[in-house]
């Protein structure tokens, strides 16, 4: 796992990482942005206009070092006093992606305060990822990412600054947690083996020491239950589904103690089903289930971090599969707790299994006078939130504006580009069935708000709740940039962290 560290000493001579502005004139003349480290600007300046440097963000140049072996400049864009905190996100995590095949690199970026401090160690290790687990003869040709940051600040020794290099150390931990599931092919993970790499996971970061907790629904229980979402969605498979139950109750807790509810789509593989989709695109669909890896990657963080505040995971985990005994269109369902849904296409399926689990967590966490603060599922629900906000901006629709505030706030502050979107109530009307209580696809136009009319409809009316579309980001199908890596992103799981503290 990658180590942070912060210093105030004198940098290493090996690898160091500086800024790079430019300002808005004509010219677009170079800043070199290293914080409170002196370097020959002028010499470097005339070195980098030579290459043709511009400071645009996402630019790496390298260039020998005087005192350092290497030093790098990554790009901030336009010169401002302050920069903003994810700018400088992105630009040590684009600087550690170029660096892979270097064991160690520090960082020299204008970090003005504590916050943009843990922003650059928060970057730099979200950038050192990699997936070569099933790599064979060219795993060797791949490069190692950097193992050890050192981020240079004048916090260095605050108590503050080293909690928060902590913090970021947790995020890229159970990040990579995250994105390790996502990029898993199906033919490694499915609903089970999902259950037992989690097991695992939970039991690494402290188990019930640590005030975790975890239950699973098998396929008999899920039927016997009556949780007809996730049956009916896993139903035409060969691997069976699961619910799974990944609890945190703080140490110190009170009748006080907040306590949110967090449910994740989680189809290990998604063929559309009868609705067959179409070949083309259909192996990015191993990404299903990116919203259950947020939720349960972010629950154990929050534990690892001892955060006081109650978390319930729930993963309703299924593979949509094509064989005689899967589910039909016109096969009407019945939901947990009693609601029926005429099927009318099998390829709307991860709003099925959020409403079975949706429904069974609000039960469990009002169950004998208990409270639920808020709750909120995450889901690559629909190919319309990619149409109406692209790749790299996620969707949230809700029935609490401050709840949403709240969030849309934590999002902005860790750096998770997130946009509210209405749930238009002359929507409803398309998801009215004239033989079951509502049918699981509506009018195309609006469809992802149609499918957030869908899941609102298993929500009590006095509870804070929040729907995140991540369709588009979720996976990154185009090039790495920034911290984010070709494939699994990782999406929502700051947010939701940032969302716990703010909560508390």
């Amino acid at each position: 796992m990658t180590k942070i560290r912060l210093t105030d000493a004198v940098i290493a001579p090996e690898i160091l990482v500086v800024g790079l502005a430019h300002k808005n004139d004509a010219k677009k003349s170079l800043v070199i942005e290293s914080g409170d480290v002196r370097l020959d600007s002028k010499t470097l300046l005339g070195a980098l206009n030579d290459v043709g440097a511009t400071g645009k963000a996402d630019e790496v140049i390298k260039l020998p070092g005087a005192t350092t072996r290497l030093i790098v400049f990554s790009g901030l864009g336009s010169a401002q006093k302050s920069y903003p905190h994810e700018t400088l996100r992105r630009a040590s995590g684009a600087a550690t992606r170029a660096l892979a095949g270097n064991s160690s690199v520090s960082y020299a970026l204008p970090a003005r305060d504590i916050a943009a401090v843990a922003a650059v160690a928060e970057g730099a290790a979200l950038g050192a990822y990699a997936f070569d687990e099933f790599r064979g003869s060219t795993k060797s040709e791949r490069k190692i990412p950097v193992d050890s940051i050192t981020v240079h600040t004048e916090f260095a020794n605050k108590k503050e600054a080293k909690a928060a290099a902590q913090r970021a150390l947790v995020i890229a931990q159970y990040t990579t947690l995250a994105r390790d599931l996502i990029n898993m092919p199906p033919s490694h993970l499915t609903p089970i083996s999902f259950v037992e790499i989690l097991k695992k996971a939970v039991t690494v970061a402290g188990g019930a020491a640590a005030g975790l907790k975890v239950t699973v629904l098998d396929e008999k229980q899920l039927k016997a239950q009556g949780f007809g979402g996730i049956t009916s969605v896993g139903q035409g498979s060969a691997n069976p589904p699961r619910l799974l139950h990944i609890s945190y109750t703080p140490k110190v807790s009170k009748k006080s103690t907040k306590k949110l509810a967090y449910v994740g789509k989680g189809i290990t593989f998604d063929s559309g089903g009868l609705a067959l989709k179409p070949a083309a695109g259909m192996e990015a669909m191993k990404s299903d289930m990116s919203g259950a890896a947020a939720v349960c990657a972010v629950t154990l963080a929050i534990a690892t971090l001892k955060l006081p505040i109650a978390i319930d995971a729930w993963a309703p985990l299924a593979e949509n599969m094509v064989s005689d005994t899967a589910t039909r269109p016109s096969d009407i369902i019945t939901i947990y707790g009693g609601k029926t849904v005429e099927v009318l296409n099998p390829d709307a399926e991860g709003r099925l299994v959020l409403a079975d689990a949706l429904v069974k967590a609000t039960e469990i966490a009002r169950k004998a006078g208990g409270h639920l603060d808020g709750i909120v599922d995450v889901a690559t629900l629909t190919g319309a939130q990619v149409v109406a906000l692209g790749t790299r901006t996620s969707a949230v629709m809700t029935n609490n504006d401050d709840f949403q505030s709240s969030f849309l706030k934590a999002a902005a502050d860790c750096g998770e580009a997130f946009w509210p979107m209405p749930l238009p109530i002359e929507l409803r009307a398309s998801l009215d069935s004239p033989v079951a209580d509502l049918t699981n696809i509506g009018d195309r136009m609006g469809g992802m708000l149609v499918a957030g009319l869908f899941i609102k409809d298993f929500i009590a009316e006095d509870l804070p709740w929040l729907h995140l579309d991540i369709a588009g980001p979720a996976y990154n199908e185009g090039a790495a940039h920034g911290y984010t890596p070709v494939g699994g992103t990782g999406i929502a799981l700051r947010s939701l962290l940032t969302l716990a503290e703010s909560t508390i």
